[in-house]
């Protein structure tokens, strides 16, 4: 990371319209980077994050804030909890205090408690130092009070953050639990309160599979596998950076059990390191295979106790250099969570959540009738310029070695400038996202990348969810099996689909596309 230095704002106006996408969240004009505090209270989605309210690279880290009726169309409002002459306010969660337990609200109507990261500047009481500490909101998220009795929790650690905290109701009773991380340790520490004020250690968990980097953002949260209630496993979601799968930073999760002091990780969910110390990441279990899918945690509270996640959208290796002005950042779309049997183990299954009227306000191509081609490429649908593109897929595989789908960015007589190309490789089992050749590529030597995940055919059928929006691309393989999310940069103009096929013939069965303006 960079230093706090305040900067001066940049300028007022876009400087790269074309990159502003539809369906992700953006600041107006300044930086963001990972979500804080995700809470559900009252109706509405709160999608706290960390912001540089005075420029749009990293620095003078305070919690910006945002709200949602539907996850897709979000509200920015003003700075909620701001840095000061004390410290910076890293990252942490928010809870609803429904009963009481630490008198910031009443019975009746419960505050909204944020338990955040102080980060100590030169001269403060705590300095070199990270901490956990408290702030609270009695009118629903709008307005914050930081707690005189700051911090509540410390280890005399420079890299002890990123508190997740919940409720926990079990068999070693009722309390608080907060996950956190001592980020040069890889290690995930857990404390216990009954009143968010007083904490007591119970556990540690790590390092272990990714340790390459420091750990960060951590989450843990029960789901059910295979939606039965009684087979619940719990998932302890923890970021790393540098050293995910695609390079710089990224996801990783366990599964396991968690009895109220211990989260203890399946044996399925453990990679064991080579015998020169090193671990295979690709064994590993990523919340994305992508390179820009990073620090994503749940919100508390959701209704119908819907387990759903935000990340942010961009790699520690390149954030600040990110072509777009004066915004720089955005948000991943939010996404669902289960806990499905895959290849004889639960792992997580995950499903963007675009609401129905993202799709009422777009318009719709449907592919009339099934498509084949051997050995070319095929246009199957064109786009307007600063359209996004929803886009469901069914293939089914024949004698090709390798198929998929290019994203052509056409100019005003319809001349290819670039292209993103998304591949599966039969034999392999692989899907890739190429994104070198996808419009500006080169603002930094670590951005042009291919990505791939593993993909397993369902009786010889791939199916695709895809959203590309004006910066990124998400891919959503075998109705949420694996993801993949790339930033991408395209050049101005439209976009064509095509159907592609190297080695053989592949059959596109189904196609629809959405496209919003």
């Amino acid at each position: 990371m960079t230093d706090t230095t305040t900067h001066p704002a940049g300028p007022a106006e876009d400087t790269a319209p074309n990159f502003r996408p539809i369906l992700h969240y953006t600041a107006k004009n300044t930086w963001l980077n990972d979500p804080n505090g995700l809470v559900w209270h009252q109706g509405v989605y709160h999608l706290f994050y960390q912001n540089n309210p005075f420029d749009n690279v990293w620095g003078n880290m305070s919690w910006g804030h945002a709200t949602s009726t539907d996850l897709l169309h979000w509200t920015e409002h003003p700075v909620a909890i701001a840095c000061d002459e004390e410290e910076d306010v890293f990252s942490g969660s928010i809870v609803v205090d429904h009963g009481n337990t630490s008198g910031f609200g009443t019975e009746e109507d419960p505050a909204l408690v944020a338990i955040y990261t102080s980060a100590f500047k030169e001269g403060s009481a705590h300095q070199g130092t990270q901490a956990q500490s408290l702030a609270f909101s009695t009118d629903a998220g709008m307005t914050w009070n930081k707690y005189a009795g700051n911090p509540v929790l410390g280890r005399g650690s420079a890299h002890f953050r990123d508190p997740k905290v919940f409720r926990y109701e079990g068999p070693a009773g009722s309390c608080w639990v907060m996950v956190a991380v001592e980020a040069q340790h890889q290690q995930v520490v857990l404390y216990r309160s009954a009143n968010l004020k007083d904490w007591e250690y119970l556990s540690t968990f790590g390092p272990a599979n990714a340790t390459g980097g420091e750990w960060e953002c951590p989450d843990l949260f029960p789901l059910p596998v295979d939606g039965d209630p009684d087979s619940v496993k719990w998932v302890l979601v923890v970021n790393i950076n540098p050293g995910a799968v695609a390079g710089g930073s990224g996801g990783q999760y366990f599964v396991g059990d968690f009895d109220g002091v211990q989260f203890t990780a399946d044996f399925d969910s453990l990679v064991p390191a080579d015998a020169d110390g090193t671990t295979d990441l690709r064994h590993c279990l990523w919340l994305d295979w992508g390179r820009d899918y990073y620090a994503a945690v749940s919100f508390s509270n959701a209704p119908e106790n819907r387990r759903i996640v935000i990340g942010w959208m961009s790699n520690w290796d390149y954030a600040n250099q990110t072509p777009t002005g004066p915004w720089r950042s955005a948000m991943s779309l939010a996404r669902e969570l289960s806990l499905a049997m895959v290849g004889g183990w639960p792992q997580l299954i995950q499903k963007p959540v675009l609401p129905d009227l993202a799709e009422s306000r777009g318009r719709v191509f449907e592919l009339a009738s099934a498509v084949t081609v051997e050995d070319s490429s095929h246009p199957v649908h064109s786009s307007s310029s600063g359209e996004a593109l929803i886009i469901r897929a069914e293939f089914l595989a024949g004698t090709a070695r390798r198929f998929g789908l290019d994203f052509r960015e056409t100019g005003p007589a319809g001349e290819v400038t670039g292209q993103t190309t998304l591949r599966y490789d039969v034999a392999g089992g692989e899907l890739a996202v190429d994104r070198t050749a996808s419009g500006k590529a080169g603002f930094h030597p670590l951005f042009p990348s291919v990505e791939s995940c593993p993909v397993t055919l369902r009786d010889g059928v791939l199916a695709l969810e895809i959203v590309l929006d004006h910066c990124s691309v998400e891919v959503f393989a075998q109705h949420g099996e694996s993801t993949i999310t790339d930033l991408v940069f395209p050049a101005p103009g439209g976009r064509t689909v095509c159907l592609v096929a190297d080695g053989g013939d592949v059959t596109l069965s189904q196609l629809s596309v959405v496209a919003i303006g």
